[in-house]
């Protein structure tokens, strides 16, 4: 379930942030505009919070149409280039190929530590895709079992705007 909690996630992501919006008398005007680098998200079992300002009624708009759009094929929409999942690979593949590199070259300091960058920029230039392919493959899935239960605006603990977007479970 949390793995598609997850993508339910990422799909409303992309659709907050393919538009700039305003409600106005229930109806949505959208442009189009680039990715939103001031929301973020974190998945639960039970649904997932939505931290940045968002508009709860543009919010409630976009959850549904976010999940009618991934359930209807739109399945690209699972995958966010700036999840966590994209960090970790980094951090995975830099210390694997940091390893690496340490066994293989000789001992000296200098030798060590243009391996510790090559491994570095490397780990930078492979995790993009292969964090794509995590996701795609490992925390991510379709949400076919999913229903919106409601959209709670909430503070976090430092008094921040959010969303607690609740989920339940289709059987």
């Amino acid at each position: 379930m949390l793995r598609q909690v997850h993508a339910l996630e990422h799909a409303t992501v992309w659709v907050l942030s393919e538009s700039s919006h305003s409600v106005n008398a229930g109806t949505v005007s959208r442009s189009l505009s680039t990715d939103n680098e001031l929301l973020g998200g974190m998945s639960t079992d039970q649904g997932f919070y939505l931290y940045g300002q968002v508009d709860t009624v543009y919010l409630r708009w976009s959850v549904h149409q976010a999940l009618q759009r991934i359930t209807e094929g739109e399945w690209n929409l699972a995958v966010h280039p700036r999840c966590g999942t994209n960090l970790s690979v980094n951090m995975l593949l830099t210390a694997g190929l940091a390893l690496g590199i340490h066994l293989l070259l000789p001992k000296g300091p200098i030798e060590q530590l243009l391996g510790l960058g090559l491994a570095a920029t490397t780990a930078a230039h492979l995790a993009p895709d292969l964090g794509s392919v995590a996701q795609q493959y490992v925390t991510t899935a379709i949400p076919f079992n999913l229903a919106i239960a409601g959209v709670t605006a909430i503070r976090d603990d430092w008094g921040r705007p959010a969303h607690f977007v609740r989920v339940s479970w289709i059987e």
